[in-house]
């Protein structure tokens, strides 16, 4: 099983999600940079019910990533997640990283 953490996005000039922010976690305390992945291959990789991701937020408060919640594929063409009985489609909620 592999596990993974969704940092961020990029959107296209219709503000459509392409691309995400995937980390590997290796341990509890080593974790990959994140790598441009595009919307397909994310789908792609967490639609094999071996692998799991959750969305990883930046705190501004605390200046540290925290844990949010599952994210799962939805009917083969987005990602989603629901923290605490909440529907949070496309997790067009995480950073847009369309500056780098």
């Amino acid at each position: 099983m592999a596990k993974f953490k969704i940092s961020g996005i990029w959107k296209g000039s219709d503000e459509v999600i392409t691309d995400y922010a995937i980390h590997e976690i290796f341990s509890e305390k080593s974790i990959s940079r994140g790598r441009k992945t595009s919307k397909t291959d994310a789908i792609k990789l967490l639609s094999d019910p071996v692998n799991i991701a959750m969305t990883w937020m930046w705190n501004y408060k605390t200046s540290y990533w925290i844990d949010g919640a599952k994210v799962e594929v939805v009917a083969g063409q987005y990602l989603r997640t629901i923290h605490d009985n909440k529907v949070i489609d496309n997790l067009a909620h995480l950073i847009n990283y369309d500056w780098l």
